[in-house]
């Protein structure tokens, strides 16, 4: 059996109405997709059309806004009396592309405008004390913040105090206490009643551009896309469209910084998706900012010097490297520090870099299935990091509860950014377990895994996956469909790559359906696929390979609800003993249990008989693995130790201790060769002189030992302190009369069986 990593989540199926059928056959969508979207929440002919064709006039009025009337008759006021104004943004990617959006827009309409994205390591997040000095010294006369501000009430409140307004244009969670700003645009705004509130920062930033302009600049759908999509926010409703046309216009290629950006990371601009944004374009936006000074991303953004975008991006590429490498070390390090009672995850590197500890948090999450927040040293003392939160904890919320252990704090549901004493980590480590159990917040399960419902191997072809990507753009809430596929037979599967990190596999059923599948990242699973009935949660893609288009799945998850048996028989395996989770070894030599008694941290039990086993296997109850290490005697000892401990993950590993099938029982000749040697010496010495005694009868050493013993028992010779005596006259024996040697008759059978049967036949005698 093998449990699932996430917690699988099937939809709650409704019959589509008549009439939402009857429109969704219009669109000549597949009954799955229409039985998808009903599922999503979209349950009339207008919300269908607003999903599949979005129109300009989907999107909402942005004087719908609280304080757009009042913000947008100050900015005109302000470039009319040609004041310093300067755009405080931040540096992400998100930040970049708001930040672009309201320079090129207030550019547009004869601004003097300047640009500032704060250094997080010398500026911090958000609205700055020292910085806004600086800025006011230098002769601004109105900042406009995108992406940040609402919780800037030090640094506005000075500005305030300098004669200088501050406009705030941000979609983080709102604090208790809001600055006095100027004025404040922000969907969630406590006075305000904006139909959509899951605008991003460049989200906000474009409406307010919207509103300056009297207009849609839909040149500037192209940054909307790009920062929309790289801070995972709600691809639903207006935000929908804003990326379907943004898209459309990266296509078009008018900004030469981005093409740039796209030919360095290998993408073709006719072909850009929200994958090309989410895994080519956004991180490399966000690398320059977590590494250091993240300004030259607006001159990589507005630029129409081709020589300087290709400089510009090639220092990002650059970067980005750099940052997957940091990232790469850093959460090695940090899984090293989990620690299984923890239900939220403190971690703490020495040398981590303070741009990457929002990645580092956000892989631990994905890989413990519970929070986390990473931190790095600073100087006085201070701890300072960013944590990651699923669905389950608001993390905002939490870590407000402990404000006062905090020197600094911001961000939102699933993101913050933090610092503290470190004196203080205790405390905090105290605070967030007594808020856990105040709240009655429940973190053991995995992080939820949503699916879109269960399809059958036989329905996937290339016409029912073309029909899905009408879906897309997919992202927050409108993710990429994912079924389950129930009870299926894995056909075949190989680990794959370079370092075998991937899983390639082939399903099918019992009707003879097959249909190929991939597994990045599940490359050291593959023993697990060597089952039937399992079940997998997967979307569908299509591999156009060597002129051959195909349909593929893409594994996201799986589970084995069935006893599963896994070959590790041979000495390729022996390297992947070292099991996380608690497993029982058992053998049935002294000799073997001996040994894997000295290098095992896992409990070893020697099973000389099966009444032994119950009596010691009390103590081992809570392992969930079992490692069967030789062969018993009595070969259905393995199924009733199986049965007893009700371990459902066994492990073959076949050794034998005295290679009793490869040597057999030993031939008539060589036992006539032995006895013929015993009988020409008065004695000998086998503590000396085994080796001798096998070089010179051709005998392997174990089986001359074997053989020894028949005859001993057989009271064909004596053996007394290691001498070993012929007797005159012995009584004629049959070798079958030794009890030594029907039990390696039996052995060899046993050993035969478990050494040469295929695994579906041991599974199968096993489970029967």
């Amino acid at each position: 059996m093998k449990a699932a990593k996430y917690d699988w989540q099937m939809p709650k199926i409704e019959e589509p109405t008549p009439s939402f059928v009857e429109a969704s056959e219009a669109y000549q969508l597949s009954p799955v997709l229409a039985q998808l979207l009903w599922n999503r929440g979209i349950k009339t002919k207008e919300a269908l059309h607003r999903f599949i064709q979005p129109e300009m006039t989907d999107l909402h009025d942005p004087y719908l806004l609280y304080d757009m009337e009042k913000v947008i008759e100050r900015l005109h006021e302000a470039v009319i009396a040609e004041e310093h104004i300067v755009i405080y943004g931040d540096y992400d990617a998100d930040g970049i592309t708001s930040t672009t959006v309201l320079k090129e827009a207030l550019e547009l309409i004869g601004a003097n405008v300047e640009t500032y994205l704060p250094n997080r390591f010398t500026d911090g997040y958000g609205p700055n004390v020292e910085r806004y000095q600086d800025l006011i010294k230098k002769g601004a006369q109105l900042i406009v913040t995108v992406d940040n501000g609402v919780s800037g009430q030090e640094a506005i409140a000075y500005a305030n105090s300098q004669g200088v307004d501050v406009i705030v244009t941000d979609h983080h969670e709102l604090p208790s206490e809001l600055p006095q700003a100027y004025g404040i645009i922000h969907p969630r705004h406590p006075k305000g009643a904006y139909p959509f509130k899951d605008l991003a920062g460049v989200g906000v930033a474009f409406k307010v551009a919207c509103a300056l302009l009297d207009d849609i600049p839909l040149e500037l759908l192209d940054l909307v896309a790009i920062g929309t999509i790289a801070d995972m926010v709600s691809l639903t409703d207006e935000n929908r469209a804003m990326v379907i046309w943004g898209l459309q216009q990266i296509k078009q290629g008018a900004r030469i910084g981005l093409n740039e950006l796209l030919l360095i990371c290998g993408e073709k601009v006719s072909e850009v998706n929200e994958g090309t944004i989410g895994f080519s374009i956004a991180p490399r936006l966000n690398a320059i900012g977590r590494l250091g000074d993240p300004n030259p991303a607006i001159d990589l953004m507005t630029t129409f010097d081709k020589n300087h975008a290709q400089e510009l991006a090639e220092v990002f590429n650059q970067l980005n490297q750099q940052r997957k490498d940091l990232v790469e070390i850093a959460t090695k390090e940090a899984l090293q520090q989990i620690m299984p009672e923890n239900k939220i995850h403190l971690l703490v590197g020495e040398n981590w870099h303070e741009g990457i500890l929002g990645i580092v948090a956000g892989r631990v999450m994905q890989e413990t299935g519970q929070p986390a927040i990473a931190l790095t040293h600073k100087e006085d003392g201070l701890l300072k990091g960013s944590g990651r939160s699923t669905a389950a904890l608001n993390m905002f919320e939490m870590l407000e509860k402990s404000r006062e252990l905090l020197a600094t704090f911001g961000g939102h549901h699933a993101a913050v950014g933090l610092s503290l004493l470190k004196t203080n980590l205790p405390l905090l480590q105290e605070a967030i377990n007594h808020y856990l159990l105040e709240e009655q917040i429940d973190l053991t399960k995995g992080l939820p895994l949503a699916i879109d419902g269960e399809l059958a191997i036989e329905t996937v072809d290339l016409s029912l996956i073309q029909s899905l990507q009408r879906l897309a753009p997919y992202g927050m809430h409108n993710p990429i469909p994912q079924f389950v596929f129930k009870n299926v037979s894995v056909r075949e599967s190989r680990s794959i790559g370079s370092e075998q990190k991937h899983l390639k596999f082939v399903l099918d059923n019992d009707k003879g359906h097959q249909v190929d599948g991939i597994g990045f990242g599940f490359g050291q699973d593959q023993s697990e696929f060597e089952t039937e009935n399992i079940h997998l949660v997967a979307q569908l893609t299509i591999n156009e390979w060597n002129g051959h288009t195909i349909p593929q799945l893409r594994l996201q998850d799986y589970q084995v609800s069935t006893i599963q048996v896994f070959d590790f028989r041979g000495k390729k395996h022996h390297q992947q003993l070292d099991f996380t989770e608690k497993t029982l070894f058992v053998a049935f030599s002294k000799k073997l249990y001996k040994v894997f008694k000295e290098k095992q941290k896992h409990p070893v039990i020697y099973v000389e008989n099966i009444e032994s086993f119950k009596e010691l296997y009390v103590s081992e109850h809570s392992c969930s693995q079992l490692v069967i290490i030789d062969t018993p005697v009595i070969l259905d000892w393995v199924k009733e130790i199986i049965h007893d401990t009700q371990i459902s993950r066994v492990y073959i590993l076949g050794l034998s201790s005295d290679e009793a099938y490869l040597e057999g029982l030993g031939s008539r000749e060589q036992y006539a060769k032995l006895f013929k040697l015993i009988k020409g010496q008065d004695q000998l010495d086998v503590r000396h002189k085994l080796p001798a005694m096998a070089n010179y009868t051709g005998i392997p050493v174990q089986l001359l030992i074997f053989m020894i013993q028949v005859f001993v028992e057989l009271e064909f010779v004596t053996l007394e302190n290691g001498l070993l005596k012929n007797i005159d006259e012995p009584v004629k024996r049959a070798l079958t009369e030794s009890e030594i040697y029907q039990a390696r008759q039996r052995k060899i059978k046993n050993e035969e069986f478990l050494l040469l049967s295929d695994l579906a036949m041991i599974k199968n005698w096993i489970c029967n």
